[in-house]
């Protein structure tokens, strides 16, 4: 009993206790809740704001200047909602919401649904009648879709300049360790001669590809959906080519009722995005894990960077890589999830899709924090060269022999049989001659460190210029420079 009460208060459950119709119809009365949209049901309330209240701090300054440049728009559309002084108190007032919100002084009620309704509430308390016209010719389904691309433009740039700022330490590394033998493997068993340079160069390399992926989620997510109201427009002349330009998106997204579509969708897009970059970073760990293990010694793994055993002393254990290998999986799972929940949906704005926001923002934090801690481990990694030379046996010569008498004029199919068939006699190569021989374009003693360089740079510049080029849009519109809204 006392452990259901436990589960109970956890899961916010209350237990049912028996009534009689009439106490129960009156219970249910008694339940409903004024909103701003009418009175309903507490339980039905609850149930459909779900994880919003939470979700929607996130999401505050992404709703205040999503509603400054509505606010402008009807300033400027004809004939006019608002004139250009009332579309200013506005903005200053959001200005302010931002502020509280940073201080703690902003929270959002069960009642008020979501941060839209939070909002909007908080200027009718401000400037009266005038916060109750702001949301003319909008919906919050257009609301709600601006408000997670715009969030999504700063984390985005934020992945991209930080999975950049990765790929440069895996490159630091190759440098250093250019020469460094480490026997390449293949089905965990030593298979050619290799190098740490190689091997880090390799993820480097993953990653930039990765970027690729994730420079076209953000395209696809940098386009102005605000003006497509509940997915049909509305008998009004907004102007969604100024809100665009206003909120520093690239293009609006030409049909209202695809702006709408386009919802869950555009989240499943960066999220399989998300899930490349976190595939690199798990298959990374993974070889990290193994390397540092006692057997391989490959590496030393930095003491601060594990957590450590609560009865072993000795233990310096890899969790941070572990849970790295573990997100990959919830990534990949979210970007799954997106997608089922979108798959079945008919056309227009539905309910489902509130369902998404969760594992979209969770995605994004996963992927953003799995590459800053990678970053640490990376750069904290110590190859032990004594070790890495260890683990050359006879056998990792293998091919090199083979491929040796075929340079003599015998064919590779009757090398490689009489290579096999004296493989107990064969004796180790000097590993620095035989990587010194892999001279062909991306081999061990050919690696383009320089170019893989650079283009890390160019996506870091790419991530840096873009966000600038927004923060000055968004300033431009608030009148005080953002992000520090002074």
């Amino acid at each position: 009993r006392a452990w259901r009460r436990v589960a109970a208060r956890r899961l916010d459950i209350r237990p049912l206790r028996p009534h009689s119709g009439k106490s129960l119809e009156k219970n249910m009365s008694m339940a409903a809740r004024r909103t701003i949209v009418g009175r309903i049901d507490g339980e039905i309330l609850k149930f459909t704001a779900g994880d919003d209240i939470k979700l929607d701090l996130e999401l505050v300054e992404a709703d205040c200047i999503g509603s400054a440049a509505h606010a402008t728009m009807l300033s400027r559309m004809k004939p006019p909602v608002l004139t250009p002084a009332e579309a200013r108190r506005i903005v200053a007032a959001l200005v302010s919401v931002m502020k509280a919100h940073r201080a703690g002084r902003f929270r959002i009620r069960l009642e008020d649904q979501d941060v839209h309704l939070a909002v909007e509430l908080r200027l009718t308390a401000m400037l009266g009648d005038l916060g109750r016209r702001l949301h003319t010719g909008r919906s919050r389904n257009d609301q709600v879709a601006t408000d997670l691309r715009l969030y999504g433009k700063a984390e985005l740039l934020g992945v991209i300049e930080e999975a950049s700022l990765l790929a440069e330490s895996l490159l630091d590394m190759a440098a250093r360790h250019l020469k460094t033998p480490m026997a390449g493997r293949t089905h965990l068993q030593p298979a050619m001669p290799a190098t740490v340079g190689l091997w880090a160069s390799a993820y480097a390399e993953s990653l930039l590809d990765d970027l690729e992926v994730v420079a076209a989620a953000y395209r696809l997510n940098d386009r102005n959906v605000l003006g497509s109201a509940a997915g049909y427009g509305v008998p009004l002349a907004v102007d969604r080519v100024l809100t665009c330009r206003l909120l520093g998106f690239e293009r609006p997204v030409r049909n209202v009722l695809h702006a709408c579509h386009t919802r869950g969708k555009n989240e499943s897009v960066i999220l399989a995005a998300l899930a490349q970059l976190m595939l690199t970073l798990s298959r990374l760990a993974e070889d990290i894990i193994i390397f540092v293990m006692p057997e391989f010694g490959y590496f030393e793994y930095p003491k601060e960077y594990g957590t450590g055993s609560s009865i072993m002393p000795q233990k310096v254990n890899p969790d941070a890589a572990e849970l790295v290998r573990a997100k990959a999986a919830v990534v990949a799972q979210q970007a799954a999830m997106a997608c089922e929940i979108t798959r079945g949906l008919p056309a227009g704005y539905n309910r489902d899709l509130q369902e998404i926001k969760k594992p979209f923002m969770e995605g994004l934090a996963s992927t953003r924090a799995s590459l800053r801690v990678m970053t640490r481990l990376v750069r904290g990694l110590k190859p032990n060269e004594t070790a890495l030379r260890a683990g050359f046996g006879a056998g990792v010569f293998a091919t090199d022999m083979a491929l040796r008498l075929v340079s003599q004029g015998v064919p590779f199919r009757e090398a490689y049989r009489r290579v096999k068939e004296r493989l107990p006699e064969l004796k180790a190569m000097d590993p620095d001659e035989a990587i010194a021989m892999r001279t062909h374009l991306g081999g061990p003693a050919r690696l383009d460190i320089g170019g893989m360089r650079a283009a890390a740079g160019e996506w870091k510049k790419f991530a840096r210029t873009r966000l600038e080029r927004y923060h000055a849009a968004v300033s431009n519109l608030l009148g005080v420079k953002y992000p520090q809204l002074e």
